[in-house]
């Protein structure tokens, strides 16, 4: 259920924003509203995994389940809803969606500006959104006007509006959740087993971390730092998944497994280790309990 509920209410603000940077493009460009809502959900699905994960391991550790059941329940469901929505989107792209058209942000004379920060540089177009390489006035702080008989065909405008005061840490969360949601679609198109063997391991190295629910005794520190550290995988995930990466650990391979398997080998090996080592921490606890 917490599962459902995140990814739907991810889903919806993913949606929303996604909705309004492409209400913001110059010239207003054509679009559905279902690719839009797919591409929201394939974002959220990534985010969810993460954020589900330490929601359930948090409750696990605060209410003492079996460690055991409670890693292998993880693991399994986190893996269905996983796989079963990544199945339900791609069956929802061969739906003909309804194509929508841009949204008008104004008629002649459109201003575009940073509403924040009034110092910055402003454009004037004289005919409008819908002629942005057309006519224009440019104002710079500190300088007379400037009139623009046209700009060149390559030239971008910037959204609307120009500034953006999203912090830099954000920015880069978000990067990580696309690329990290683009190779889930990636590894499900090249077949299931491609998928088992990527999320799958990923979910299992995620799953392992369940000790790190206990390094304090408050419970909201422990989520401080489990956050930190799955945004620290995430942020891995997407490194070592870079062209350049893949490069170098093929080299390094050399062909004797594919560049794409290390990495999901690399989580099975240190979510093994991880168990390992809270294994053996439980029985030396058992066994001082014992000696008492």
């Amino acid at each position: 259920m917490t599962f459902v509920i995140t990814f739907a209410a991810v889903t919806g603000i993913k949606f929303v924003s996604l909705r309004v940077d492409w209400a913001k493009i110059l010239p207003p460009l054509p679009e559905t509203s279902l690719s839009l809502l797919i591409s929201a959900a394939h974002w959220a699905l990534s985010l969810t995994v993460f954020s589900t994960i330490v929601i359930a391991l948090n409750y696990a550790v605060r209410r003492n389940c079996f460690a055991v059941m409670a890693l292998v329940c993880t693991i399994t469901l986190s893996f269905l809803f996983s796989f079963g929505i990544s199945t339900a989107l791609e069956q929802w792209k061969l739906v003909p969606p309804a194509q929508s058209a841009g949204i008008s942000l104004g008629g002649k004379g459109l201003i575009l500006s940073n509403a924040i920060d009034s110092s910055e540089t402003a454009v004037i177009l004289l005919n409008g959104a819908d002629e942005p390489h057309g006519p224009r006035v440019v104002a710079i702080p500190g300088q007379p006007l400037a009139y623009q008989k046209s700009a060149a065909e390559n030239f971008e405008l910037p959204r609307v509006p120009f500034g953006n005061d999203t912090p830099w840490f954000l920015n880069n969360l978000a990067i990580d959740i696309r690329l990290n949601a683009e190779m889930f679609q990636k590894r499900y198109s090249q077949g299931f087993f491609s998928y088992l063997f990527y999320v799958g391991a990923l979910i299992f190295l995620l799953c392992s971390l369940g000790y790190l629910f206990k390094f304090s005794v408050w419970p909201l520190a422990n989520l401080f730092i489990a956050a930190l550290v799955f945004g620290g995988v995430l942020s891995l995930n997407t490194f070592v998944n870079s062209a350049e990466m893949q490069e170098i650990i093929s080299t390094f391979l050399n062909g004797k497994l594919p560049a794409d398997s290390a990495l999901p080998l690399v989580y099975i090996a240190f979510g093994l280790l991880i168990n390992l080592y809270s294994l053996l921490v439980y029985a030396a606890k058992r066994r001082v309990d014992d000696d008492v």
